[in-house]
C-alpha cells in the first residue's frame, strides 16, 4: 500500500509540475502588439473614386493565350496613369519596360539611405464568359452601388496601383520631400508570371546596383473573423511566400477495344498514381513564418488556446491538426497537392494508348522544387509513368524579418491607420511578382491595406470583385502614411 501512495504522490507531483510548467509559460506569452496613436485622418480627393472607377473599366486582362494580348487596352491604362496624375508623371523619373510596366524613381535628399520599392500589378486575370451571367454588375463597369466599388481588379490589384498612385499626387502636391528615395514598380503581366514585367524591372534595378531597405507588394490583408480564436481584424504581412512547381504525369500503354480490356489500361495506371500521390501527402510543419504567425497572435487568444501556443513544442501534433481541419489552414502547414489536369481518350469504345496529368504542388519553406519531384517519384515507384516539371517553376522565398526597419514601419503604419487591427507576419500561400526581387532586398513584405472576410475572399478570380469605398480611401492613407514613416527620417 505504502510504495502504491508513494507512485500515486508521485504521478501528482509530475502532474502539477507540468501543470505549472504550462501555466508559467502562458502567463508569460505576453503580447507583441504596438500601442500607436491613431492619426488624424487624412482627407482624400472625391475624384479619387471616380479614377478607380476609370481603371477598372479598362480591361488590362492577362490571358492565358498571349495571342488574345489586347496592347490597347494597355495603352489605354498608360495614359490613364499619364493624364490623371500628372505630378508623378512630370516630377518622377519614369522608365518603361516591354512598352506596359513602370518604375518610378523619386530621389530622396539623402543617398545614404537605402531605397524602398512598392510594387503593385496593372493587370487582371480574365472574366470567364460563360460566367458573366452570374455577376450582379459589369466585371468592368466600375460601378460605385451603395458605397461599395465592383469589377474585375477592385481587390486584385488595382487598388494597390490607384491607392499608390492617389498618395503620391497628394504627396507631391503639399511638397513633400523625402530623404529615402521611392521606386514604384508596376508590372502588367503578374498574373501570367511576371516575365515581361517584374522580370524585367527587377534585372534593371539589380544591373543599377541598387539595394532596398525593403519591398511591399500585395499578398497579407486585413482579414475579419478568419483567424480562429480572435474577433478583430488580424492585419497580416507576409513574411515570406510558397513556391510553385506543376508536374505532368504520363504513361503509355498499348490499347485496343473497349471490349477486350488488358488488366491495367493507361488511364488505370494513372489514377493510381495520382491517388497513391494524394494518400501519402506532405508532412505538416510549424515553418519559421507560421513560428512568427502564432508568437504575434497567440497571446491575443482565449485561455485555451494562448496554453496551446505558449506551449508549440508540446502540442506541436494538436496546432497542426487544428490547422489541417481547414483548406486554408492545412496550406500554411504543408506543401500542398493539387490534381488540375488529367486527359486521355477520344471515344467510348477505344480504349486510349496514353493518358497525362498535371498535379500542381505549392511548396512550404523548407522544402524545394527538387525534395518535391523526389518525393512524388518514390511515392508512385512506377517506371512506366515519366514525370516532367512544367515550364513555370518558382522556389518558396526567403523567410523576412519582423526586427527590420521596413518590417517595423509597416507595423507602426497600419497600427496608425488600423488602430484596433491586430498586426501579424504570415505566409503567403499564392505567388507574388515580389519573388523575383529576392536579388534587390533581404526584406521583402506583401501587405494590402484592404479587408477580406468571408464574404469576398473567393471574389478576386472569380465572381462579382468588388470593394467597400472605405477600404479604397484607407488604402491611399495607408501608403500616405507608410511614405512618410519609411522616408522622413
Amino acid at each position: 500500500m505504502k510504495s502504491f501512495k508513494k507512485a500515486l504522490l508521485l504521478l501528482v507531483s509530475i502532474v502539477s509540475i507540468f501543470v505549472i510548467y504550462l501555466v508559467f509559460n502562458t502567463l508569460n506569452f505576453k503580447t507583441k502588439q504596438l500601442n500607436s496613436d491613431p492619426i488624424e485622418v487624412l482627407k482624400v480627393n472625391s475624384s479619387s473614386k471616380e479614377n478607380f472607377s476609370k481603371a477598372i473599366k479598362i480591361k488590362t486582362i492577362s490571358p492565358e493565350n498571349t495571342i488574345d494580348f489586347d496592347s490597347i487596352q494597355f495603352q489605354h491604362f498608360s495614359d490613364f496613369l499619364k493624364n490623371t496624375y500628372p505630378l508623378v508623371d512630370s516630377l518622377l523619373e519614369k522608365k518603361t519596360f516591354n512598352s506596359y510596366s513602370f518604375l518610378y524613381k523619386w530621389m530622396g535628399s539623402d543617398l545614404t539611405l537605402k531605397p524602398i520599392v512598392l510594387m503593385a500589378h496593372l493587370d487582371v486575370v480574365p472574366v470567364i464568359e460563360q460566367n458573366r451571367a452570374n455577376w450582379k454588375h459589369d466585371p468592368f463597369g466600375g460601378e460605385i452601388i451603395n458605397d461599395t466599388i465592383w469589377g474585375r481588379g477592385a481587390i486584385d490589384n488595382k487598388v494597390g496601383v490607384i491607392g499608390i498612385m492617389e498618395s503620391l499626387e497628394l504627396l507631391l502636391k503639399d511638397g513633400f520631400l523625402p530623404k529615402r528615395s521611392i521606386y514604384i514598380a508596376f508590372g502588367h503581366d503578374e498574373e501570367i508570371g511576371g516575365l515581361n514585367g517584374a522580370v524585367k524591372i527587377a534585372q534593371y534595378l539589380k544591373e543599377e546596383n541598387i539595394e532596398a531597405e525593403f519591398v511591399l507588394d500585395e499578398g497579407g490583408s486585413i482579414v475579419q473573423k478568419l483567424v480562429p480564436g480572435i474577433e478583430k481584424d488580424v492585419a497580416l504581412i507576409g513574411i515570406a511566400e510558397k513556391g510553385f512547381v506543376s508536374l505532368e504525369l504520363s504513361v503509355s500503354i498499348e490499347g485496343g477495344h473497349s471490349s477486350m480490356p488488358e488488366r491495367e489500361t493507361a488511364i488505370d495506371v494513372l489514377s493510381n498514381a495520382i491517388v497513391k500521390v494524394k494518400q501519402n501527402p506532405f508532412p505538416a510543419v510549424i515553418s519559421p513564418p507560421i513560428e512568427e504567425f502564432i508568437e504575434n497572435l497567440g497571446p491575443e487568444m482565449p485561455f485555451a488556446n494562448k496554453l496551446v501556443f505558449a506551449n508549440k513544442a508540446i502540442f506541436k501534433s494538436l496546432i497542426t491538426g487544428i490547422y489541417e481541419e481547414s483548406a486554408s489552414g492545412n496550406a500554411l502547414v504543408r506543401t500542398t497537392t493539387s490534381p488540375t489536369i488529367f486527359n486521355s481518350g477520344v471515344k467510348d469504345n477505344i480504349i486510349p494508348l496514353t493518358a497525362s496529368a498535371v498535379i500542381n504542388f505549392r511548396i512550404i519553406p523548407g522544402e524545394t522544387i527538387a525534395t518535391v519531384t523526389n518525393r512524388v517519384n518514390q511515392i508512385i515507384n512506377d517506371e512506366r509513368i515519366t514525370i516532367k516539371t512544367g515550364a513555370f517553376v518558382s522556389e518558396p522565398s526567403k523567410v523576412s524579418s519582423t526586427s527590420s526597419f521596413g518590417f517595423k514601419t509597416l507595423n507602426k503604419t497600419i497600427s496608425e491607420i488600423y488602430p484596433t487591427a491586430l498586426v501579424a507576419p504570415y505566409l503567403v500561400v499564392g505567388a507574388t511578382d515580389s519573388r523575383h526581387f529576392n536579388a534587390i532586398s533581404d526584406n521583402i513584405y506583401r501587405f494590402s491595406a484592404i479587408r477580406i472576410n468571408k464574404e469576398n475572399i473567393k471574389s478576386f478570380h472569380g465572381l462579382n470583385e468588388r470593394l467597400p469605398i472605405s477600404d479604397f480611401e484607407n488604402s491611399i492613407r495607408f501608403y500616405h502614411q507608410l511614405i512618410i514613416n519609411s522616408t522622413s527620417k
